[in-house]
């Protein structure tokens, strides 16, 4: 069959960012049988002993339970399961001095799904005819914002200014400020927090000073924490998740260890929520409940806030200090790159100022040596005018292990002085 697609069937049918990379990334693999590859492209987590081993309790918890069934057999709210929720009350309650109620609280199959939801419930076209767009403050960003709106061109970003240490070859975003607009014609604001594909943490200043911007005109800003405290605390710099009138708290339990059961959680305006929490009724009417059964269980334990902390987080900041004292050592140093500083996540992100090649281009230079990376110009959802950095810069996984991110590290070294030095000749 050749059926006629609507324009969203069309839309949603294509696949944006890393998805349209990941493609390429799984034929090269089947096509290079009997080559090894370093494969530091991933965003999946790793699973930890440990780690699994607490899910595998909090299942054998909840099979013992009387409520196995009532969890497994029968249709839920579509706002959560009550103990999840109710885990999710008292654990912020306690842990951040706040006043939630179970209606400020939503769960979703996933935090995909919610951005998906926000960004389609209040971006896009009003009933006036009005597009109310998508900002997106700080770019690079999340791939994955690039394919949640049914409206493409009611997503905007803004470019950031670069903080450079030239002499310790490492950079920071910052929003720029001076160019960021939030308006009455802003529909929601999103950002990550720790940020993939950077590592960037916002500071408090900034983010308040975000939230201060939409506010007067009623604009929610969805703050992406799936790598953010109390879990999955894969935040290696100190930051304080922020709460606010207009801010919608997003969290994530994929890299606390639960991918397979797309568990994502909304905290904010008792409003926003309800029409979050419709739009998930149209779709999908709940998340997993078995899922939300076990995170239950493990939140108000502590076990996953312990877990987090303990083991999680310790786990991929080493991985990110072995790669950067990896490429401290490896890299030419008459040459410019920069490594964005490791502030939280799961992925190390380079820049190459002048890079003499494109990303994708980059990209298929270290296949070529059995290294697999992510070019950089997949994360710029949103931003459509011509900057030259986005074909700079590479996403570098920290799922590997510390033997391979320091071989594919001294490779992807060998690359670019090769790159630079025909460049140098050619010129």
């Amino acid at each position: 069959m050749n059926p006629a697609l609507t324009q969203f069937g069309a839309h949603m049918s294509k696949l944006t960012g890393v998805r349209a990379i990941m493609k390429d990334i799984i034929e090269t693999l089947r096509a290079g049988a009997g080559q090894q590859f370093i494969n530091l492209s991933a965003g999946n987590p790793l699973i930890l002993p440990e780690v699994e081993q607490l899910w595998r309790d909090c299942t054998a918890q909840l099979l013992a339970s009387p409520e196995y069934g009532e969890v497994v057999c029968r249709y839920g709210s579509s706002q959560g399961y009550a103990p999840l929720v109710e885990a999710v009350v008292e654990d912020f309650n306690r842990r951040f001095g706040l006043n939630l109620s179970e209606r400020n609280i939503l769960v979703t199959p996933g935090s995909q799904s919610l951005y998906f939801y926000a960004a389609n419930a209040f971006g896009g076209y009003t009933t006036s005819g009005e597009l109310k767009q998508i900002v997106l403050p700080l770019s690079p960003d999340y791939t994955g914002y690039g394919g949640v709106t049914l409206v493409p061109e009611a997503l905007i970003a803004y470019k950031p200014t670069l903080d450079i240490d030239a002499a310790a070859h490492k950079f920071k975003y910052r929003p720029d400020f001076s160019k960021l607009s939030i308006t009455e014609k802003t529909g929601c604001v999103i950002f990550s927090r720790p940020c993939n594909p950077t590592g960037n943490v916002l500071t408090d200043d900034e983010v308040k000073k975000i939230a201060a911007l939409a506010a007067p005109y009623d604009v929610p800003v969805f703050i992406d924490s799936a790598y953010g405290p109390p879990f999955p605390a894969l935040n290696f710099t100190q930051m304080t998740p922020i709460f606010g009138d207009n801010i919608i708290h997003c969290m994530s339990l994929s890299k606390a260890g639960l991918p397979g059961e797309r568990i994502g959680i909304a905290i904010g305006d008792e409003q926003v929520i309800q029409v979050l929490e419709s739009f998930q009724t149209n779709a999908c009417l709940h998340a997993s409940r078995y899922g939300q059964a076990i995170a239950a269980r493990a939140i108000t334990s502590g076990g996953l806030a312990d877990i987090s902390e303990q083991v999680i987080r310790s786990f991929y900041q080493n991985k990110f200090t072995v790669l950067e004292s990896t490429l401290n050592e490896a890299m030419p140093k008459d040459l410019p790159w920069f490594l964005h500083r490791g502030e939280g996540a799961i992925f190390a992100w380079l820049w190459l100022p002048d890079l003499p090649t494109t990303d994708w281009e980059f990209y298929q230079e270290l296949k070529r040596v059995g290294v697999i990376v992510v070019p950089g110009s997949t994360f710029f959802p949103g931003l459509e005018e011509e900057w030259k950095h986005k074909q700079e810069c590479v996403r570098i996984s920290l799922t590997g292990s510390d033997e391979e991110i320091v071989t594919g590290m001294q490779r992807l070294a060998k690359v670019v002085q090769q790159l630079y030095q025909v460049s140098a000749v050619s010129a």
